[in-house]
């Protein structure tokens, strides 16, 4: 992700999660984060998906993952959560964290398909009330035999 993109993916983020959604300058300032790596995934052109990473040793943090649902189920998110695995394991990471909302099945199967167990719940912890599962995963157990093996994103992603 560059700067440049942070407008459009803005844009996607308050479709998304009208709730929930970041402030642009926020991803801004995640950009300026020495700790902190951001990936858009492209078709056509056009910006489909992101997510980001906070990386301080030993521990991963998914900061954001999304994918325009007209685009789920072709292997962008699982594209995206490898990529922010490979990064982490490249900085030194032994694991990685991520929040996910209790009331998103699909989200919570990726993650369970890439090792990622639920290790806590945080009440209320989103604006509408809902909860928040905290799923972790060791990064250095073998991948599950069931995560997905999409195609790598290139540098161009980024």
């Amino acid at each position: 992700m560059t700067a440049q993109d942070v407008p459009v993916v803005h844009a996607l983020e308050q479709d998304l999660f009208p709730a929930d959604a970041w402030p642009l300058e926020m991803f801004s300032a995640e950009l300026a984060q020495p700790v902190c790596w951001y990936w858009v995934a492209e078709q056509d052109d056009r910006i489909v998906g992101y997510a980001g990473l906070m990386c301080i040793r030993p521990v991963g943090d998914v900061q954001t993952i999304a994918v325009l649902p007209e685009h789920e189920g072709r292997g962008i998110g699982s594209a995206l959560l490898r990529t922010l695995h490979g990064q982490a394991r490249e900085l030194g990471a032994t694991e990685v964290l991520l929040e996910v909302r209790a009331d998103n099945p699909r989200a919570q199967r990726l993650y369970r398909r890439f090792g990622y167990e639920h290790i806590h719940t945080r009440p209320r912890y989103y604006r509408d009330g809902t909860d928040a599962l905290i799923m972790r995963v060791d990064l250095t157990a073998p991948e599950p035999p069931g995560a997905p093996r999409p195609t790598h994103p290139t540098e161009d992603d980024r």
